[in-house]
């Protein structure tokens, strides 16, 4: 005889962990949570765009601790892999990101973060270190 009961209940919390899931992806993909998703290495990618004009300026990595100061100072503070430690950015330059908003994508491990530099954003001092364009296989500077 088939173990109905066994079978059934098996299927039932199948389907119960199923739509935990469900439940849990719908809640950080399309809820108010704010659950930040950092990857292996403690990691998320921030993008950091110009609020004036929508320039993309750099792209960066947040941790937990990044992440926090960010929030809680209202400046752009990243986690430095070379340094392995928490930088804010412009801390010896004096070209702060001022942040005005922060977007999030829909899996929580992406941020935009619109600011107002207070200087070139790039340590090579250019406004942005999206300063060249690929054409071919050769790098030209970007005239627009």
């Amino acid at each position: 005889m088939w173990p109905l009961t066994s079978f059934w209940s098996t299927d039932v919390a199948l389907m119960q962990q199923e739509a935990g899931m469900t439940d849990a992806l719908n809640s950080r993909e399309q809820g108010q949570t704010f659950a930040p998703r950092f990857d292996a290495q403690g990691l998320l990618t921030a993008v950091v765009v110009n609020s004036a004009d929508s320039t993309v300026l750099m792209v960066a990595f947040m941790d937990e601790e990044a992440l926090e100061a960010t929030r809680n100072s209202g400046f752009a503070h990243f986690h430095s892999r070379s340094r392995g430690r928490l930088w804010k950015k412009g801390e010896t330059s004096g070209h702060v990101l001022a942040v005005d908003r922060i977007l999030v994508d829909c899996d929580q491990d992406t941020l935009v973060l619109f600011c107002n530099p207070a200087g070139p954003t790039c340590h090579t001092g250019a406004r942005s270190c999206f300063y060249r364009e690929l054409k071919g296989a050769t790098l030209h500077p970007v005239t627009s």
